[in-house]
C-alpha cells in the first residue's frame, strides 16, 4: 500500500450529484469517507456506487446508542459492505461489546473504529464544558482503550494522540486520523491538527484529508500535492 491510499477523502457534500461530481474530478483517490450530511441526504446508494467504481468506503456515522440499537445499526450498516464504520467509544463497554458481537459471524464484516475525542474539541472544552477531569491526551487514551479491550479493531484519534495511542495500543490496532492539514492550508474548525506527513510519522494507519483537497480551488492539484509530500516517507 503507498502512503497516496493511506489518504481518506470525505465526501462531506449535501447531495448525490455533488458526490459523483467529486468522484469524477478525482479518481485517483481509492478510499472515500461518507459521513452524516451526505447519507442522510442520499442514502446507501453513494455506497453502491463507490463499490461499482471499485473504491474503498469509510462510513462514519459515529453510532451512539444503548447497546441492543447499536447492534442493530452496526448490523444493517454491514450489508452495504463498507470497510471502516464508526462508533462512540463514550456509548460504553456493553455498547462496544455488542457491535462486535453483532458483525462477527459476517463474511467480510467492517473494521470497527470506536470515536475518541473529536478533533473539533480542545482541552478547555473537554474540561469546562464536558467536564471531563482528565487531560485531554489521557481521556482519548482510555477511551481507545476501552474500545481495544472490548474488541473494536481500531479507533479514530487525533493526530497529536496518535503516537500515544500506538505505543499502548499495539501494531495491530488501526488507527484514523481527522484533523490532518497540509502546512499550507487552513486549519478550518479543527483545534489538533498534524500534516500529514507528521501524523505518518507517528503511528497513523490512515489520514482523512477533506476541505485541504476538496475545497482547493484546484481539487485535483492539492490532491497531488499532498500526494507528493508523503512520497519519501
Amino acid at each position: 500500500m503507498t502512503n497516496s491510499d493511506r489518504i481518506i477523502v470525505p465526501l462531506d457534500v449535501p447531495d448525490l450529484e455533488s458526490a459523483i461530481a467529486l468522484l469524477d474530478l478525482l479518481p485517483e483517490v481509492n478510499f472515500w469517507k461518507v459521513g452524516l450530511e451526505l447519507f442522510v441526504s442520499s442514502g446507501a446508494e453513494i455506497l453502491a456506487i463507490l463499490q461499482e467504481r471499485q473504491k474503498k468506503s469509510f462510513l462514519d456515522l459515529k453510532f451512539h446508542d444503548i447497546p441492543n440499537t447499536v447492534a442493530g445499526a452496526c448490523r444493517s450498516a454491514s450489508r452495504y459492505q463498507v470497510d471502516l464504520l464508526t462508533l462512540h467509544a463514550t456509548a460504553g463497554r456493553q455498547a462496544l461489546r455488542a457491535a462486535k458481537g453483532a458483525i462477527s459471524d459476517l463474511l467480510s464484516p467492517p473494521k470497527l473504529l470506536a470515536i475518541t475525542v473529536l478533533t473539533s474539541l480542545n482541552a478547555r472544552e473537554l474540561a469546562l464544558d464536558l467536564k471531563i477531569p482528565l487531560e485531554l491526551s489521557e481521556y482519548a487514551l482510555n477511551l481507545a482503550l476501552l474500545g481495544k479491550e472490548s474488541g473494536i479493531d481500531g479507533a479514530v484519534c487525533s493526530p497529536q494522540e496518535v503516537a500515544q495511542l500506538r505505543r499502548v495500543c499495539g501494531e495491530d490496532f488501526l488507527l484514523v486520523c481527522p484533523g490532518v492539514r497540509p502546512s499550507w492550508s487552513s486549519k478550518g474548525d479543527q483545534s489538533r491538527v498534524m500534516t500529514p506527513a507528521q501524523a505518518l510519522k507517528a503511528g497513523a494507519d490512515y489520514l482523512v484529508i477533506g476541505r485541504p483537497i476538496t475545497g482547493a480551488e484546484e481539487p485535483k492539484v492539492a490532491w497531488t500535492k499532498i500526494c507528493h509530500e508523503l512520497a519519501d516517507i
